[in-house]
């Protein structure tokens, strides 16, 4: 009788029920019917608290936060601004813009809601003033806000995480190259829907007499130095045992003949000269637009290089994130005032209370799956349609997809995970595989009609029809579902770069493919 709880919480969600009330509503009122109700409000509550009492699900407010003041900072238009630099000179410039500042927003806020609330509002009407149909703005907008979850930081990755007991680390640096090819792909077909749409002929775009404070000019001429910096010493670390100046000792160190930080400083020297000339080549304000939008751009660079060092946790980067985000809006952009904390504060409790209250809520509707035998009933079915795991795989990115038109991505995690996972362990798939093959499919759903939020999203900053949306986002939508397919089925556009930074638990000596299998033995 149990097994009735799922079509029940279909039932529930179709008659526009909250998702988080049919989450709990649907098990307490089988379990009720079947005389079972001595313990059933207790265990719920005690479910739906400990589903929320976690460490690693202690990113998820500290990443809302860090977004929030960000955001509130005013960091949107330089983005904006930079992108416009960069892109501005592409035919479709604006949607091109759009594309880019919705990756590099995507490091600081990781909401597809965020992006398109943000974003939205900033360049629908700019790309609507330069010649673009309003349907076309707001599709774009919704289309390239789906990376944001994908990018690292990613709160449907950490939920993932959570349930599944994979590693948050592991995750987001897997979700770096799927979310950077969604963003590419959009691009190429923008450039292919160029003539059809009669977009506005390429145009450079860079704002003049950009103005900037003196603190801000030195904190950006800094750490765009440490950041070039870092990146030739990292090269160098990685090319000296090739070279004869670095070698390992006894107990398997490696030990490098140079001091590094004498190395770094001479990294440093090295950037600066390389930038002093490449500083002829720009003009003033082309330098200026940069310089804004580097303060702001650290932060996903503090987050990964971080967690890459091993100076702190997933859980400890989001509390960091936060700290820099206050000091970067408070004392560097000077783009906030102390009375503007009780609204960020309030938006972001709201906006986390949510999120968790939804987790919670999935993870006490999960253990009523578990005791239904759902899981067991539904992987003998799947396992029963083919024994090709590549031709299952399709059919479960095609239920996926489906999934991800009516249920929000964190809770379909929390409910499919469990079910799934194992599955396509079992099968020879990497669990860190299949979860991003998961999370970039329920993602995409976000903005798949007819129930994708996003696309409510932008209808309300853009004033569009969300029907009118909808037939105008298809040929982007074309774009993700191939991406998806592609990260499906070439498990090396995810895998390489966890792989590389050793977060697949594999040593040195055990090559990719083998990393990557589920072997115990070799992860």
């Amino acid at each position: 009788m149990l097994l009735w709880f799922l079509p029940l919480f279909l039932l529930l969600i179709m008659i526009g029920l909250p998702v988080v009330f049919a989450l709990l509503a649907s098990p307490f009122a089988l379990i009720m019917y079947e005389g079972d109700a001595r313990n059933v409000v207790a265990g719920l509550y005690r479910n739906l608290y400990n589903g929320m009492d976690s460490f690693p699900l202690m990113a998820l407010p500290f990443f809302m936060l860090a977004g929030e003041i960000m955001n509130r900072g005013g960091i949107t238009l330089r983005l904006v601004e930079f992108s416009q630099a960069f892109m501005g000179h592409l035919r479709g410039g604006l949607a091109h813009v759009n594309i880019l500042s919705s990756i590099l927003f995507a490091g600081l806020s990781g909401s597809a809601v965020a992006d398109t609330s943000a974003l939205g509002s900033t360049l629908i009407p700019a790309m609507e003033k330069n010649g673009y149909s309003r349907r076309f703005a707001a599709a774009i907008t919704a289309a390239s806000s789906v990376i944001g979850p994908i990018i690292p930081p990613s709160g449907i990755m950490i939920i993932y995480a959570y349930v599944m007991g994979e590693s948050v680390a592991a995750l987001f640096l897997a979700g770096i190259v799927p979310g950077v090819l969604v963003g590419v792909g959009l691009m190429v077909m923008v450039r292919l829907l160029a003539d059809r749409y009669n977009l506005p002929k390429a145009e450079r775009i860079v704002s003049r007499d950009q103005q900037i404070s003196d603190v801000e000019y030195w904190v950006s001429f800094a750490l765009i130095r440490i950041n070039l910096g870092a990146l030739l010493l990292a090269i160098y670390t990685g090319l000296s045992g090739l070279v004869g100046l670095s070698f390992e000792n006894e107990a398997g160190d490696t030990v490098h003949r140079l001091n590094l930080w004498v190395v770094f400083a001479i990294m440093l020297a090295i950037s600066h000269i390389l930038l002093m000339g490449y500083r002829k080549r720009v003009s003033h304000d082309f330098r200026m637009v940069c310089k804004k939008a580097v303060a702001p751009l650290q932060t996903p660079i503090i987050i990964l290089g971080g967690i890459l060092v091993g100076v702190f946790t997933p859980t400890e980067a989001s509390a960091v994130a936060v700290f820099y985000a206050l000091i970067v809006s408070f004392f560097v952009l000077r783009s906030m005032k102390l009375r503007d904390l009780r609204d960020v504060l309030t938006r972001s409790a709201l906006a986390t209370s949510a999120v968790l209250l939804l987790v919670g809520a999935a993870v006490a509707f999960k253990t009523v799956v578990s005791l239904s035998y759902a899981p067991q009933i539904l992987s003998d079915y799947i396992l029963s349609l083919s024994e090709n795991p590549l031709m299952l795989l399709f059919l479960i990115n095609i239920l996926l997809f489906i999934v991800g038109m009516f249920l929000d991505a964190g809770p379909a995690i929390i409910i499919l995970g469990p079910i799934l996972g194992p599955i396509f362990l079992d099968l020879g798939v990497h669990p860190v595989h299949f979860a991003i093959i998961m999370s970039v499919n329920l993602t995409v759903g976000l903005a798949t009609p007819p129930m994708g939020l996003v696309l409510f999203v932008a209808s309300s900053v853009s004033g569009e029809k969300v029907e009118t949306i909808a037939r105008a986002i298809l040929p982007f939508l074309a774009v993700q579902i191939a991406v998806i397919f592609l990260i499906t089925y070439v498990p090396a556009i995810s895998m390489t770069v966890p792989y590389l930074t050793g977060f697949l638990g594999c040593g040195p000596d055990v090559g990719f493919s083998a990393c990557i299998s589920p072997s115990p033995g070799v992860n």
